[in-house]
């Protein structure tokens, strides 16, 4: 897993790069909303609500949208779309996996939107099941260094049931199963430790090393999917290396 740091750093400037754009914006709403529906309008009895708030909070959301997106979807305000949440599978260049996880009051047109940006960015789609036993369901805390070590963080985290914490570089990577989330969140808010995210996601159980020219296409299409309105997250069991990013910074 060499590469897998380096390249989980690189995805989360992105997602920073992304925040400046508006489409970020609409999906950690999307997020919101749909929380709210699913486990109620109240964020102090719903962690899943309250991971979505805090998330938006910290890409600069504006509060007046995250309220009414709560406020939708939990009812107390007409409006709210009936969000259904679709997993595609599907395979990149040089063979590397795809989880397209899609948030949609359209079927129809999160297939096709799917369909084309694959299609055009050298991908392939693949049978339902072929794909998702390549990853596994994990909770993922990410927070900046902000001074601390390692060893500062297991410390606060081991017990609540955290099983590794990732050096990405600025910022830590917290991995516990699902369940554990909210008791591993928990103890960092008890340790006083701020935190920029939680929320559960799909962490590969094996990944393919990629060359310079093969990343390139391969980020690509992440691209072109995540600019997809329906695409809410894109996994993949990419591995790049130090050396490799490298040439891609050139």
């Amino acid at each position: 897993m060499s590469g897998h740091s380096k390249w989980a750093t690189t995805k989360h400037k992105k997602a920073a790069i992304d925040a400046k754009r508006g489409k970020l914006f609409a999906k950690l709403v999307k997020n919101v909303e749909v929380a709210a529906r699913t486990g109620g309008g109240d964020p102090s009895g719903n962690p899943t609500l309250y991971d979505a708030i805090q998330k938006a909070k910290k890409a600069s959301v504006p509060n007046d949208n995250i309220e009414r997106a709560r406020k939708r979807g939990s009812g107390e305000e007409a409006g709210g779309a009936d969000w259904q949440t679709i997993m595609y599978e599907g395979y990149g260049p040089n063979g590397v996996a795809l989880l397209i996880e899609c948030l949609t009051d359209n079927r129809n047109r999160a297939a096709g939107e799917v369909r084309t940006a694959m299609s055009r960015n050298g991908g392939n789609m693949a049978d339902a099941g072929s794909v998702a036993y390549m990853f596994s369901r994990k909770g993922v805390i990410v927070l900046e260094k902000n001074g601390l070590s390692e060893d500062d963080i297991l410390l606060a985290v081991l017990e609540a049931g955290a099983e590794e914490v990732n050096d990405l570089g600025e910022s830590f990577e917290i991995v516990s199963e699902p369940t554990d989330l909210v008791a591993v969140r928990s103890a960092l808010q008890e340790a006083g430790i701020d935190y920029d995210s939680a929320e559960p996601s799909f962490q590969p159980s094996m990944s393919v090393p990629v060359d310079a020219d093969t990343a390139r296409k391969v980020l690509r299409l992440i691209d072109a999917l995540e600019d997809c309105d329906d695409v809410q997250n894109v996994y993949s069991n990419i591995d790049i290396s130090d050396e490799v990013l490298a040439q891609l910074d050139e």
